[in-house]
């Protein structure tokens, strides 16, 4: 009841704060999502058993302020019976699917203001996810956004998120995971 509660407040925080902003630039994403949950504090460990069954990846992003975004995003996925989470032959199929809402921060200017082709960009916030049972997680990463035209309406993005369960002691297969996406992002 708690994680549906929290749920519940975060989906109605995200839909405020992006009702509120109609004279901020909006971008929406779609992409190709991975996800690592093996137990291990590598990003890249193992590559060959990452799941990338139904790597479906969506997401809609707002500019709140110059260099800060908030970005609700969907993610699908699945585990198929034979491969591993956390050292664990599954027995089954497993489909994996995740709500998160983040906070962005474009610092790529600050590296390099002359290229206007190239951001980079930091991001936390937080998240609901399902495996097997539900589990909510504070999530970390960052990407970078390549401007594939100079009015930067149309992009690829690639980032890695970090997702830490809550309750990850006693979760089961809903533990600590990474998720990497690939992504188209347009100006809507």
């Amino acid at each position: 009841m708690r994680k549906l509660l929290l749920l519940t407040t975060l989906l109605a925080f995200s839909i405020c704060s992006f009702s509120q902003s109609n004279d901020k630039q909006w971008f929406g994403s779609v992409g190709l999502n991975a996800i690592n949950s093996q137990g291990t504090q590598s990003p890249i460990n193992g590559i060959g058993d990452w799941a990338i069954n139904i790597p479906v990846s969506l997401a809609v992003e707002v500019g709140w302020t110059s260099g800060l975004s908030i970005e609700q995003a969907f993610t699908l996925n699945s585990f198929s019976e034979g491969d591993e989470i956390d050292g664990v032959e599954l027995p089954e199929d497993y489909t994996y699917m995740s709500f998160d809402t983040h906070a962005k921060y474009y610092f790529g200017k600050h590296l390099f203001p002359s290229a206007d082709w190239i951001d980079f960009y930091g991001n936390a916030g937080v998240g609901f996810f399902h495996i097997d049972n539900t589990n909510v997680s504070l999530n970390l990463g960052g990407g970078v956004l390549f401007w594939l035209n100079r009015r930067q309406t149309f992009g690829i993005r690639a980032q890695v998120i970090g997702k830490f369960a809550l309750d990850h002691s006693d979760s089961g297969l809903d533990n600590n995971h990474y998720q990497t996406h690939i992504q188209a992002i347009f100006a809507l």
